[in-house]
């Protein structure tokens, strides 16, 4: 039996008919009857015939592949996003080419090259922390490609967005640490050239302000939110700012970076130090105390920027307007800013 690269011709020689009467069949056409169709799919299943895919779509100019961009798989945002991403393309015959940026521009500008080298049908990108421009995105206009940007917002007239609503998000976190007794918040920042983190760091200001509470420039730390840089955020507040008693981090990493270096100093979290991540990742929950957090939404935010995506790819020659869709975010309130009453002794 003939198992590797058998063709229709290979098919049609063996029935001794014509290869243009296998091709009709295999593509179910109505020009060939359902005794000969049957004949030829029976051969061709016995030859262990493989349909070339690849190239049928490339006739339609179709491949059936939607290139993803991320900043970094590990985060789980993004992970759960993917997840989101992979089950909505599956559902609707698409394949997946998944592609990490590693916050790096040069590295997101070759990814977008290679992904309209091979000729993908869309893109879904979260950009890099180092994307201050979008010239290469025009590459993928130009090729008549559609774009979805999903969490990190970017200013391209025209363009898809799946955002989430960042400003509401950090205003919950901050008013709730305020409910909490907390009047000196020091926030852990991201960098501010990008909107995502502008939004987060408004919300924290005008939480604040709401609250009748001073903003203090000084209590804002700015990094690129690694674990790393909340313990060294968390070690300057302890060394050159005392009167801090409350602490929102623009990410659960930078976080809980932050509370393992103040449990390692014998600070009590939330009655000295109370804590606001934002995400709900897998560790904040299992982290003691638990990370109060803002839910992100990652999976359906991934499931809804596909859909969206694919709406514009089925639109194609002639494309949609323009949409752009905001999540509004959930505060999950945990241990880490649920300040124990005090209780005296004979009461």
């Amino acid at each position: 039996m003939q198992t590797n690269n058998v063709t229709i011709h290979d098919i049609a020689a063996a029935l001794k008919i014509d290869s243009s009467t296998v091709s009709r069949a295999l593509n179910n056409s109505p020009r060939v009857t359902q005794k000969t169709k049957q004949r030829i799919w029976a051969k061709a299943q016995e030859m262990g015939y493989q349909r070339n895919v690849l190239a049928s779509n490339l006739r339609k100019n179709k491949t059936n592949t939607i290139g993803v961009i991320i900043p970094r798989i590990s985060r789980f945002f993004f992970s759960s996003a993917i997840e989101g991403i992979e089950e909505t393309a599956f559902e609707n015959g698409y394949n997946v080419i998944m592609c990490q940026s590693l916050e790096k521009l040069e590295r997101e500008t070759n990814l977008v090259q290679t992904l309209v080298a091979n000729r993908v049908d869309g893109i879904i990108l979260s950009i890099s922390m180092e994307t201050l421009d979008y010239e290469h995105m025009e590459l993928a206009r130009k090729n008549g490609i559609p774009t979805v940007f999903f969490d990190r917002h970017c200013d391209i007239p025209g363009n898809n967005n799946v955002l989430l609503n960042d400003y509401q998000g950090s205003f919950d976190a901050t008013d709730h640490l305020v409910s909490q007794g907390c009047r000196n918040i020091a926030h852990l920042a991201g960098p501010r050239d990008l909107k995502l983190y502008q939004n987060r760091f408004n919300g924290y200001k005008e939480a604040l302000e709401k609250n009748g509470l001073p903003f203090q420039p000084d209590l804002v730390i700015d990094s690129n939110l690694m674990e790393e840089d909340g313990a060294n955020a968390a070690q300057k507040i302890l060394e050159t700012l005392p009167q801090v008693d409350g602490i929102f981090s623009a990410n659960d990493v930078a976080a809980v970076g932050a509370m393992q270096f103040l449990k390692g100093k014998n600070i009590k979290i939330p009655d000295e130090i109370a804590i606001v991540g934002f995400s709900n990742g897998p560790t904040s929950s299992v982290i003691d105390p638990a990370l109060t957090t803002v839910d992100q939404s990652g999976k359906k935010m991934g499931r809804l920027a596909t859909e969206l995506l694919i709406k514009q790819i089925n639109a194609k020659p002639i494309p949609l307007a323009p949409e752009t869709i905001i999540l509004e975010p959930t505060l999950i309130q945990r241990d880490s800013t649920q300040k124990k009453p005090t209780i005296h002794p004979n009461t």
